[in-house]
């Protein structure tokens, strides 16, 4: 690598406010807010809307959706195929 054209990668808190849970990670991006960690240091933290403890897909809360219904419905109201014009 190249010295000095690459931005700095650091310790940053990424915090999911819905779900009060947060993880300490590296990354190049900061915050301006700060927070102490468990382990007594300070750092930048980004707060996020979703994370894995929030998503419906990793939670098991996924709502399935009735496509197949919808079809149906589509080719009851629009008809099947082109040839019923």
């Amino acid at each position: 690598m190249k010295p000095g054209i690459h931005p700095e990668y650091r310790p940053v808190v990424f915090r999911d406010r819905a779900a009060d849970f947060a993880f300490l990670t590296r990354c190049t991006a900061t915050g301006d807010k700060t927070v102490v960690w468990e382990d007594g240091n300070t750092y930048p933290v980004i707060d996020v809307e979703i994370s894995s403890a929030s998503h419906p897909f990793y939670t098991g809360n996924q709502r399935v959706v009735d496509t197949a219904g919808r079809v149906e419905r589509f080719e009851r109201r629009y008809g099947r195929g082109r040839g019923n014009r």
